[in-house]
């Protein structure tokens, strides 16, 4: 979708395109930084040309993937509202909306992960950028662990908010697990980040 166009759905008074594909958004503008200050870092004559390569090579194979999951999280909020549509007018009616709403929550749960899966590999990238790349690109590469930093805590949140009442008690433990680890590497890589950017 045309950039201005997604920007008008977003700001419609309806529930898709919402946070999720916005959180899939910034992540593909922080792969789109990445990969232009990878590519500056990895000119003729710098020791670090291949590393730099591939983390360029890296950052767009992201970038296309997160743009792809702009429509992907829309798409699975789509099919929560479907199942909220459904009839519950008898017990198994309402039997199988039931069960198809919290398949839908769980479906919802995939594009967040794979958010937060892309932001922590920006963040590390920018990082490495922000060390070893072209010192003329750093503010870029900061801003793109700024980015990938929101686009994670948009992940993270999409995923605690699809966890609802009712929610099996396996899969709850499994996400629990996951936004833990998630944020426990965030925190590690933001902290570095942050610290070495007062430095510059």
């Amino acid at each position: 979708m045309e950039i201005r166009r997604f920007l008008e759905k977003l700001s419609s008074d309806t529930p898709t395109p919402g946070g999720g594909s916005a959180s899939a958004l910034v992540g593909a503008l922080s792969a789109s930084l990445v990969a232009m200050a990878a590519g500056l870092s990895s000119k003729k004559g710098r020791p670090e040309k291949k590393e730099m390569g591939e983390i360029r090579r890296k950052a767009l194979r992201i970038q296309k993937r997160l743009i792809r999951a702009v429509h992907e999280d829309a798409k699975s909020y789509d099919a929560v509202i479907k199942a909220f549509r459904l009839p519950k007018n008898t017990e198994g009616e309402r039997l199988t909306r039931n069960k198809m709403i919290q398949k839908a929550f769980h479906g919802a749960t995939i594009t967040p992960q794979l958010v937060c899966e892309h932001s922590i590999r920006l963040l590390d990238y920018s990082r490495t950028l922000i060390l070893k790349g072209n010192p003329n690109a750093v503010s870029d590469a900061g801003v793109a662990a700024f980015l990938a930093d929101a686009a994670l805590a948009g992940g993270l949140l999409n995923i605690e908010i699809n966890l609802v009442p009712g929610t099996e008690k396996g899969f709850l433990r499994r996400m629990n697990l996951l936004m833990k680890r998630y944020g426990k590497k965030r925190n590690q890589l933001m902290g570095k980040i942050i610290k070495v950017l007062k430095g510059v």
